[in-house]
């Protein structure tokens, strides 16, 4: 790896680092203040904890099968064989001993996920557009992505850190529209600061969200052959094939967009040699408003990033 890869990589692993140790300490703060706060009534704090934990673990363990059905996933056969064997042979590459299952999305968008709970196993899945649309290395890029995800637990890390949010929110809740002791005014405010709070954790869940997709694609570029290059003109033909779509038929996803390898709100109408929109798409302008509510980075700096996994000599 270059020497700028390795400080991207560095920097990558401590911001991830550095949110993470941000959101726990700010969350502990809270929840000791809190706790201070209802004094004996700390039951009751407790029992909204358990119920968020509860109600996430549970939401992680099905969801693959929500996920499944909606997106009408069924495992590879026939011609389609050789998905198998990319997935099987990154994730050896990956380290990962037991491949993850390889799966078809039967949705007209090309795109693709990883999921899974400790009742699946983990998943790959890739869309039938994508496969009919893009080149195979390409793909196999994609599918390094997607194992990278995999192989960074990043599924159950994302799970852990919004619970965060939620518990701070229905705290809030709870003393905003409890009557008991008649806590009057104090209960109130505190209530209404607690879920302005959970809208400002939620943006480092988003944050948390972009930084392990640039994460994903580290991997993708350091275990498929000229995977950043690879990955960086996938991404980009995955958008313009998007943006050919219907928006109604695009707006199906949205509710699990953050699954996708790349966020369908993304598209862009454009056609011509591919290593050109990459370029192009590399040096639009990013909306820091629009990026602060995405699960997904900027493309351009997405591709930006990649970049720096590209051997210097054959940038461009």
């Amino acid at each position: 790896m270059s020497e700028r890869g390795r400080v991207s990589l560095i920097k990558l692993r401590l911001a991830m680092l550095g949110t993470w140790a941000a959101v726990t300490a700010l969350a502990s703060l809270i929840f000791a203040a809190v706790l201070s706060y209802i004094g004996s009534s700390f039951l009751s704090v407790y029992s909204i904890i358990g119920f968020v934990v509860f109600f996430h673990i549970i939401q992680w363990l099905l969801g693959p099968y929500i996920v499944g059905a909606i997106y009408r996933v069924r495992p590879v056969e026939g011609q389609m064989g050789w998905l198998a064997e990319s997935v099987a042979r990154i994730s050896a590459a990956s380290g990962i001993d037991r491949p993850p299952k390889t799966m078809i999305a039967e949705i007209d968008i090309p795109n693709a996920f990883a999921y899974g709970s400790p009742l699946t196993g983990p998943i790959v899945a890739v869309t039938r557009k994508l496969v009919n649309s893009l080149p195979r290395e390409e793909i196999e890029a994609v599918i390094g992505h997607e194992i990278g995800h995999i192989k960074h637990k990043d599924v159950a890390l994302m799970m852990m850190i919004s619970i965060i949010p939620a518990i701070v929110y229905y705290l809030g809740y709870s003393l905003l529209f409890s009557s008991s002791r008649d806590r009057g005014g104090g209960a109130a405010l505190i209530g209404i600061a607690l879920i302005a709070a959970s809208f400002v954790f939620n943006l480092f869940v988003f944050y948390m969200s972009r930084l392990r997709e640039y994460f994903a694609d580290y991997h993708a570029a350091k275990v498929v052959p000229d995977g950043a290059r690879h990955l960086q003109r996938g991404l980009v033909r995955i958008m313009t094939l998007t943006g050919r779509l219907p928006k109604s038929e695009v707006a199906h996803f949205d509710q699990f967009k953050a699954f996708f390898i790349v966020d369908p709100d993304t598209s862009i109408r454009a056609y011509g040699d591919i290593d050109r929109l990459v370029e192009e798409v590399k040096n639009s302008k990013p909306s820091l408003a629009m990026e602060i509510f995405s699960t997904h980075p900027h493309p351009a700096k997405r591709l930006r990033h990649l970049d720096n996994y590209i051997p210097s000599y054959s940038v461009g």
